[in-house]
């Protein structure tokens, strides 16, 4: 009974899975067996899902989260396979196929029977959690993305009319502040070009909200007095909210509750580098009643620090990376290396990555990934492992990107690094696992 009433929780985290090819027919890969039997310590076990996934039925969208990503159904049983039992689907590839290949996805996943959470008909459905129950109790997933085209937000529903389907999406605000002198050469610019034309006979017109005085638009751009250069992002605060509603009421329904936040917001000069608006977005979650955030996004990691007591994993790296292995593209993928919409896709992949001299699938880095598994008792966490994982960079791209234990290759070693000025101290054990000093 008293493991009942004081249940140990048990979890573990992938980092994005951008799967695009079937595992092996005839079962497992060299190194397959090691990465799953770690992810299956864990009741929880967390993937993200970074792909849409159908058969190519619906049309490519006008716009796509970089590649436009398709996958066959059968990947997530392969996901299964690996061990993961919940998904988070907000990501900036969800509508990748429209709104189209967002419903067959949501189809796939439901069919497959994952719990899921991030994606939906709606901005309510999209921002529901998911709930997962287990012998240690039951875990509640809320998935989030800060990065998105702004059309794949969901919308609300109304008495009058259904929601957008899309992703439960986090807005940033960027204010661009400049020194007053610089201010004045911005507008002499403006003025110059005409650049504000459209949209000061717009704002005159009183479809545009007025101007302080201390603000001068350039285009998109909308620029503010200040003492020094900078950016300064905010989360809106309506989408703080409303994960913050959303955290509570999982509190109530579940035991252990995981915010799950993709992001590719870069600060400074290093992709490895937290940007201000995850720092302040995932410590609010641990403020507002979560668990644990985990963060995916910008294909590399990234530091990972107990705020509170609470695990935070900024970026776990990718988890499987296969970009070039899609079978199909559309025609906005073509043009936007100026190609023939049906020109070959090894013309399509050559041409953007410079014939393999740059690009995700050309830069190890992006190929080193840990995946985390973490115990807690009584609210706190009393045991926390990770395992270095490479993405077979080495082999061609018929064969690699799936996940193999790397101990050789200073993964651990630089994720220790990354992860000391925020207080987090990992040792590497004999075995090239790394273990967070409690």
């Amino acid at each position: 009974m008293s493991n009942y009433t004081d249940p140990v929780f048990r979890c573990s985290a992938t980092g994005d899975a951008m799967i695009t090819r079937r595992l092996p027919a005839e079962g497992e890969y060299p190194g397959f067996g090691e990465v799953r039997d770690f992810i299956r310590q864990a009741d929880l076990r967390f993937g993200n899902l970074e792909t849409t996934v159908h058969d190519f039925e619906s049309c490519g969208g006008a716009r796509s989260g970089g590649s436009w990503l398709c996958s066959p159904p059968g990947v997530l049983e392969d996901l299964r396979r690996f061990g993961i039992n919940i998904l988070s689907t907000a990501n900036n590839h969800a509508l990748d196929y429209s709104y189209g290949g967002l419903e067959k996805t949501l189809h796939h996943i439901r069919e497959a029977g994952f719990p899921f959470s991030g994606t939906g008909e709606n901005l309510a459905a999209a921002s529901r959690p998911a709930y997962i129950d287990t012998a240690s109790g039951r875990y509640a997933l809320i998935g989030c993305t800060a990065s998105f085209n702004p059309e794949n937000m969901a919308g609300s529903q109304t008495a009058s009319l259904p929601g957008r389907p899309g992703v439960n999406g986090i807005r940033v605000t960027k204010k661009y502040r400049l020194p007053k002198e610089d201010l004045h050469h911005i507008k002499r610019i403006a003025d110059a070009l005409g650049i504000n034309a459209a949209s000061d006979i717009i704002r005159g017109e009183g479809y545009l909200p007025q101007l302080a005085k201390t603000e001068q638009p350039f285009g998109e751009l909308l620029f503010e007095e200040g003492e020094k250069a900078e950016i300064v992002s905010t989360v809106n605060p309506e989408d703080m909210k409303r994960i913050a509603d959303t955290v509570a009421e999982a509190r109530f329904m579940a035991d252990y509750v995981i915010v799950a936040m993709h992001t590719h917001e870069l600060y400074g000069k290093s992709k490895e580098t937290v940007d201000p608006v995850s720092l302040t977005f995932c410590r609010a979650c641990i403020d507002a009643g979560a668990d644990a955030v985990i963060g995916t996004g910008p294909h590399l990691l990234r530091p990972m620090e107990l705020y509170k007591g609470k695990p935070v994993f900024y970026c776990l790296g990718d988890f499987i990376i296969q970009l070039e292995t899609i079978f199909r593209a559309p025609d906005g993928m073509f043009a936007k290396q100026k190609l023939d919409g049906n020109a070959r896709l090894d013309v399509l992949f050559n041409t953007r990555s410079d014939n393999g001299k740059r690009g995700l699938s050309y830069d190890q880095v992006m190929y080193e990934s840990v995946i985390p598994y973490w115990e807690v008792e009584h609210g706190q966490v009393r045991k926390m492992l990770f395992l270095p994982v490479e993405e077979y960079f080495s082999l061609p791209r018929s064969r690699g990107g799936w996940p193999r234990k790397k101990t050789d290759g200073g993964i651990m070693e630089r994720f220790s690094a990354m992860c000391r000025p925020f207080g987090a101290d990992i040792s590497i054990r004999s075995d090239g696992v790394g273990e967070l000093a409690l």
